[in-house]
């Protein structure tokens, strides 16, 4: 029996509308009828306020984004020191990438007075301020640009630090890197020369 896929438009609320394929045998009549009959069936509404109100408990909350954003941000400056530039190029999209997610989170705070802060436009004063291209620092694989770059970067997040009213957060030059798993040194040996060697198998 041929089958034909009869695509059907099932109607969402918080996040757009999804598309299902259901394959039925051609010329099912019936079995169309019945399920237009399905989708036209009006959603369980209790059901779904329940289920965002599930979601909203388990998502990330913004202080989790940003301790990512610490931990990457750290990492760049001594990958830049290092003048490991792929490696600094990685942390740096890292970090950007987790302050768009801290952002999304909550793209709009309020201050100790009930005025907004609107992150976003913070966020996109940073990315757009000639004195932040931390992009270009790294593509040039220049040490003293990308230092400049990094403190004003510094300046830009406490900005955003003041505008939320919580100047206690002073960012600060880091002493030593996020992690100790990852080696810095862009002429660093790769896990294969640390493995003991096999008596009687070939030096190398």
């Amino acid at each position: 029996m041929r089958f034909q896929t009869v695509a059907v438009a099932v109607a969402a609320f918080a996040a757009g509308g999804v598309l299902t394929s259901l394959l039925v045998p051609s010329g099912g009549n019936a079995t169309r009828a019945a399920v237009a009959q399905q989708a036209q069936a009006p959603p369980d509404l209790a059901a779904l306020a329940a289920e965002v109100e599930r979601l909203k408990k388990v998502v990330p909350d913004q202080a989790h984004a940003m301790q990512d954003v610490d931990y990457h941000f750290t990492n760049l400056w001594f990958a830049g020191e290092a003048e490991n530039w792929p490696l600094a190029d990685f942390y740096w999209k890292e970090t950007l990438l987790h302050i768009k997610w801290a952002v999304r989170i909550i793209p709009v705070r309020k201050d100790n007075s009930g005025k907004e802060v609107k992150l976003e436009e913070i966020l996109q004063s940073i990315e757009q301020s000639p004195f932040m291209q931390m992009g270009d620092a790294v593509k040039k694989q220049d040490k003293e640009h990308f230092e400049k770059t990094y403190r004003y970067l510094m300046v830009g997040c406490y900005s955003c630090h003041k505008a939320s009213d919580k100047p206690y957060l002073v960012p600060q030059l880091p002493k030593q890197p996020a992690t100790e798993m990852i080696n810095f040194d862009p002429k660093a040996p790769v896990p294969e020369t640390l493995l003991p060697r096999v008596p009687g198998s070939p030096s190398k």
